[in-house]
């Protein structure tokens, strides 16, 4: 469809970086201040705080911030990032996690990216070991230490690559026009807690037409926290959102966590079925044994 892959005009503007807190000041800080070393400064930085107070001392991004509150329980992350959409002023939404930190080129390559083509655009996230981001460190010790994703495909050397898999979309670092966002009706606030909203936002992105692409140059630094093999602490909200994943789409998403579950025992479950049967939820000891604090990737 030549009118969705065709460039937004919009988007020569500074496009506007949205990200989500809660309990995490100290990696927000390292966030902004990656921010102020942008090549092209965002048009502005809009945080929404799941917590009831913002964190004090936070470094200048170099560029206007705006703060929103979003209460709920368990995190209400669709929500907050709806809310973060809703205050943006800019045409083009660089959605940022927390724990991220954007390498310099990072705004200027979504924009050139949204000048080229219009699309959902997927960024590169190299992940780093404990203690890499302490004390603010240089972008070339960034690198050196970061490590790609076992998961993830090898990006572009230059410009946009399609790709055709929109579940490719984590909610780690990627953009979009703001207009396909608001047309798609931003997240659904029915998927509460952990998991599978940025892969319902990003079916509908699809079946709108909406192409999907990674884009060279786009790297942010995943600062390390321990991390739960498998993600135990989610057990049942990674079973309610699956579910509705599926009674939408008709097909699973999580697959590989559900799959996780049920080789510990807890569900029945099949890929080709239309239900997971519960067992029974995993126990403290087990939530707790599961905790890997050395380990980057879940």
């Amino acid at each position: 469809m030549l009118a969705e892959t065709s460039p937004d005009p919009g988007a020569a503007r500074n496009p506007s970086v949205l990200t989500l807190v809660r309990n995490r000041a100290d990696r927000l800080r390292n966030l902004m201040r990656g921010l102020s070393r942008q090549t092209l400064p965002p048009r502005e930085l809009v945080i929404a705080w799941m917590q009831p107070e913002r964190a004090p001392d936070l470094p200048d991004p170099g560029c206007p911030v705006r703060h929103l509150h979003v209460p709920g329980e368990p995190m209400p992350l669709a929500a907050a990032r709806n809310r973060a959409a809703e205050a943006a002023s800019a045409d083009l939404l660089v959605f940022l996690d927390v724990d991220c930190i954007p390498a310099s080129g990072l705004v200027a390559a979504y924009a050139q990216a949204a000048r080229t083509a219009r699309g959902l655009f997927l960024g590169e996230v190299l992940y780093l070991p404990p203690g890499a981001s302490d004390g603010d460190p240089d972008p070339a010790a960034l690198d050196r230490a970061g490590r790609t994703h076992p998961a993830r495909p090898g990006l572009p050397e230059a410009g946009l690559r399609p790709e055709p898999d929109a579940g490719q979309l984590w909610g780690l670092s990627f953009a979009l026009p703001a207009a396909a966002w608001r047309a798609a009706g931003g997240m659904d606030e029915a998927f509460v807690g952990y998991g599978g909203e940025e892969t319902d936002l990003a079916a509908r992105l699809a079946a709108s037409g909406l192409p999907t692409f990674w884009v060279a140059g786009a790297r942010a630094y995943h600062q390390h926290h321990p991390v739960h093999v498998p993600p135990l602490q989610h057990f049942a909200p990674i079973l309610a959102n699956a579910a509705r994943f599926r009674a939408r789409h008709g097909r699973w998403c999580m697959t590989y966590w559900l799959d996780q579950f049920r080789a510990a025992g807890l569900i029945d479950w099949d890929a080709g079925g239309p239900a997971i049967r519960l067992i029974r939820p995993p126990t403290e000891p087990e939530i707790a044994a599961a905790l890997r604090p050395d380990a980057l990737f879940s």
